[in-house]
């Protein structure tokens, strides 16, 4: 698969050139494109966007109202329906990857300008996704921000609904944390209320995001989000907050769990088993759990499984794996199998050594094994 840091290339660069001198022929094209050039295929992709923002901030006109007009004026036709990955730049103008360093130079040149940076990020946003830029101003202007992300609610664009919730986010991977909002989210609650039942799924996504971030640091607040909202919700309300659900599902919280009617415990004879005893780096661990009812009713059964990683000192770090959601019938015998990769990732280095697997089922572990990792 190709990094995302190559598509802020040369060829990115230029086009962003291209189109800011289409909608202004005294932009200075040549000294934007040999800053922003400069050294750019020795960067990773965040910095690579900085760079091409920094030579944006010191290309475009110093008047905030001119530079945001320009870069507007470089923008082509805003997105239709919900696919991110359908918006690219064309000869009608920009769009796609070229956006982020504009939505970025925005951030810099009119954080001091609240209002108008927003309405550049509104129209940069149905061209991309502005849900980066827009942190430095909740941060920096909070009371000019939500209100305009409150009147953005009923914005015909999908796009710009969806920023409501996504550039809110107090934990937004890549972003800048919220860090106000991560100790108290209630000026986003609003917001998300009036997003949950939004007839776009991409906007319904980021919800459930959003409703995740907040509880990783509020599981209370969830629960009693699920008291108020889950009962009599439409299928695709109810999809939005199992996905909300999921981190604290995993996790096993019991208030969560029960929401969902899986707080019971397991009433059952069950087997966990490893293969192979002694694995190594880019294989695979084969996992088979054999299950045998006692109860006399059908049991709704939330099975996670966590690795128990060996860390450089030796100390043992868990990570949990979503495994299976089932129904079994009462007295019922049921074989599970899961094969887990080993392969190595860029957000995990393997240490070898021993390693424990537990089992959880509604959020208690109730089985662990053992296998030895080899680098």
């Amino acid at each position: 698969m190709e990094p995302f840091k190559n598509a802020i290339d040369a060829t990115l660069v230029r086009t962003i050139g291209e189109h800011l001198q289409r909608a202004d022929r005294r932009f200075a094209r040549r000294d934007f494109e040999a800053t922003a050039l400069a050294g750019l295929d020795a960067l990773e992709l965040k910095d690579r966007v900085r760079q091409v923002a920094g030579a944006l901030v010191a290309t475009l006109p110093a008047d905030v109202d001119r530079a945001c007009g320009l870069m507007e004026r470089s923008l082509g036709p805003p997105g239709v329906g919900d696919d991110l990955a359908a918006l690219r730049s064309s000869a009608a103008g920009l769009g796609g990857w070229a956006v982020w360093p504009l939505t970025e130079a925005v951030s810099r040149l009119a954080i001091d300008a609240p209002e108008r940076g927003l309405t550049a990020l509104h129209a940069m946003t149905q061209r991309a996704t502005a849900e980066f830029a827009i942190r430095p101003f909740i941060l920096r202007h909070p009371a000019v921000c939500w209100t305009t992300l409150e009147r953005w609610l009923n914005d015909p664009s999908a796009h710009v609904r969806r920023l409501v919730s996504e550039g809110s986010r107090p934990r937004l991977p890549w972003g800048l944390r919220l860090q106000p909002l991560v100790q108290d989210p209630s000026p986003t609650l609003p917001l998300l209320e009036a997003l949950q039942d939004d007839p776009s799924g991409y906007v319904r996504r980021s919800v459930a995001n959003h409703l995740n971030d907040i509880a990783k640091d509020h599981p209370a607040l969830l629960a009693d989000w699920l008291a108020r909202h889950l009962p009599d919700a439409s299928a695709e309300r109810t999809a939005l907050l199992k996905h909300a659900s999921r981190g604290l599902i995993k996790h096993g919280d019991a208030q969560v769990l029960s929401a969902w009617g899986l707080g019971q415990r397991f009433r059952g004879e069950l087997a966990l088993s490893l293969a192979p005893a002694r694995a190594q780096v880019g294989g695979a661990l084969q996992l088979t759990l054999e299950l045998r009812s006692r109860a006399a009713k059908p049991q709704r059964l939330a099975i996670d499984y966590a690795v128990h990683h060996v860390k450089a000192d030796g100390r043992l770090s868990p990570k949990v794996f979503k495994g299976w959601v089932i129904d079994l019938a009462p007295r019922e015998q049921r074989r599970l199998e899961r094969r887990h990769s080993l392969k190595a990732v860029t957000t995990r280095r393997y240490h070898a050594g021993r390693h424990v697997v537990d089992l959880r089922i509604n959020g208690q572990v109730l089985a662990e094994a053992f296998f030895d990792l080899k680098l």
